[in-house]
């Protein structure tokens, strides 16, 4: 059984005991139910921006604990001053340490697309995505049969939400891709051994249909990976860990934006 599995496992007995608690009809009451989506495949692209999703987490099941002191509010807003296009906040409490908390708080504090990060499975987690101030879900390729994935792409879409699907090779890009996804990342992590390999990205990146915003995901930490990421034809990125593990994530997000700055071409096109 590997970690995906235990995660899926634990995450149907967890959303079963969630339902029976938090009846869909009081998520329908939130006060973000009815916010208008902000587009993370508007964000993404704009010129303006990084393109960078930045991400709060405070542990993984490879690393275990990143960083149990940050602030979601300091380090969220610190991320948007520094140019992130969007906000990416781990709400799966048992693996990652995060909470449904931790996103409303991003989004009380921050106008940006926000990716709600989880194992979504069930359609009860779409509804509660959009009740804690999410713009777009993420949906794993590894982790849902493609007919299912499709039907809760399909489901999110009928609530406004942005759909991010994630693969890890080309076999699950190919049995998933469908119409109702608006970005595809690519994840350069192995789910089975952990390891990180940027080609994964490289390799997959001209074979994602040019509809969708293209995402790379996992292991970048220097900002020239960034460049050449963009050049082979990455829309965004996204970057936690590499943030996170700073006592001041904030501050490592802008010094990583400042020099993606200094190297892209884009951003001096931008300032002629």
């Amino acid at each position: 059984m590997n970690i995906l599995d235990k995660i899926i496992a634990h995450k149907k007995e967890e959303v079963a005991e969630r339902k029976s608690l938090v009846p869909v009809k009081l998520l329908e009451k939130s006060i973000f139910y009815e916010n208008r989506v902000v587009s993370m495949k508007k964000y993404v692209t704009r010129p303006d921006k990084t393109g960078i999703i930045a991400e709060f987490k405070r542990k993984s099941p490879s690393k275990g604990l990143i960083n149990g002191t940050a602030s979601v509010e300091k380090t969220s807003i610190g991320y948007m001053q520094a140019g992130a296009s969007a906000l990416s906040i781990l709400t799966d409490k048992e693996f990652f340490g995060g909470s449904n908390d931790d996103l409303t708080t991003a989004r009380k504090f921050n106008f940006c697309p926000i990716l709600r990060k989880d194992f979504v499975i069930d359609e009860y987690q779409i509804i509660e995505a959009k009740s804690i101030g999410a713009d777009c879900i993420l949906l794993i390729a590894a982790a849902l049969d493609p007919n299912r994935l499709e039907e809760l792409a399909k489901f999110a879409h009928t609530l406004g939400l942005e759909v991010l699907m994630e693969v890890h090779d080309e076999e699950e890009l190919e049995r998933s891709l469908n119409s109702h996804l608006d970005l595809v990342g690519v994840n350069n992590r192995s789910l089975k051994s952990f390891e990180v390999s940027l080609e994964t990205s490289l390799d997959l990146v001209n074979k994602i249909p040019s509809e969708f915003v293209k995402i790379s995901e996992s292991g970048i930490s220097d900002p020239q990976t960034l460049v050449d990421l963009k050049r082979s034809g990455f829309d965004g990125f996204l970057i936690g860990e590499n943030f996170m593990k700073s006592i001041r994530p904030h501050q490592a997000a802008y010094n990583f934006m400042s020099k993606y700055k200094e190297l892209s071409p884009d951003f001096e096109n931008l300032n002629q």
